[in-house]
């Protein structure tokens, strides 16, 4: 990898971590194009700079962080069902992220869903992260598992599980972003002890590109978020869906007609 490739990869991770596109599935797509998809540091790269688009969050909600304890006792609710379920399933989970068809597969079946959520609910009253019980928020956390699946989308996972439970666009994509900081950071401590034991530690090479995509990453990030929340609230999620569809039949198709992607 090089600067250039760990730039492409850092702005692909902070234009998707916060949209219900899947970010690692648009990373091993990217990564896949470039031909640096099988580098084991590349795979460590793709989940360590998500650190940085995470960071957008604690700037741009600095005072949530600081609001109450209760707030704090949900994100731990809702981020223990995907730190089990990442231990426990975390070959498994490695093996995912080598499938660029397994991506497009959930890029398409994901895009069709977002294509009725809007109407699926339509009576949601509770606009306050304040406002959700516990329970809720470990419901949340259940939907957060489903995003293990390379392509499915951790945020559009964790936002409709928050629209089920009344909340509305607004509320369920802010505690969307809030659960981003805590899974992000163990994703990243976990992923990056791991490595260390099979490899060794990154180079000071390697520890450049990873500054370079953590910055990267932040920046965009913060552009990200600001639009985004705008744009759910006026059109809602039916241009994501369309989004999706066509990036996941396209690749469907391009796998169909003998383009492999996959470089491993």
């Amino acid at each position: 990898m090089n600067v250039f490739e760990a730039i492409v990869l850092a702005v692909i991770e902070g234009l998707t971590e916060f949209l219900p596109v899947s970010s690692t599935g648009h990373m091993i797509i990217g990564s896949s194009v470039m031909g640096i998809a099988s580098d084991n540091f590349v795979k460590l790269f793709t989940i360590c700079i998500q650190l940085g688009a995470i960071l957008s969050v604690l700037v741009l909600y600095f005072k949530r962080f600081f609001k109450s304890v209760d707030f704090y006792i949900k994100l731990i609710i809702a981020f223990i069902p995907s730190a089990i379920l990442g231990v426990l399933l975390s070959d498994y989970i490695d093996a995912l992220l080598e499938t660029p068809v397994g991506v497009a597969i959930s890029l398409l079946v994901g895009g069709i869903f977002l294509l009725f959520v809007d109407k699926l609910f339509t009576k949601n009253e509770v606009d306050d992260t304040d406002k959700m019980s516990r329970f809720t928020a470990f419901k949340i956390g259940l939907f957060q598992c489903i995003a293990m699946i390379p392509g499915v989308s951790r945020s559009g996972a964790t936002i409709v599980g928050g629209m089920s439970q009344k909340m509305t666009r607004k509320a369920a994509a802010e505690f969307s972003f809030f659960l981003a900081v805590p899974t992000m950071f163990a994703a990243t401590g976990y992923k990056l002890l791991k490595y260390i034991k099979e490899f060794g530690m990154p180079s000071g090479e390697e520890l450049k590109l990873l500054a370079i995509g953590n910055v990267v990453a932040f920046v965009v990030g913060l552009l990200a978020i600001k639009t985004f929340i705008g744009f759910l609230n006026k059109y809602g999620f039916k241009l994501f869906g369309w989004y999706r569809i066509a990036i996941g039949a396209l690749l469907l198709t391009l796998f169909a007609c003998g383009y492999n992607l996959q470089i491993i």
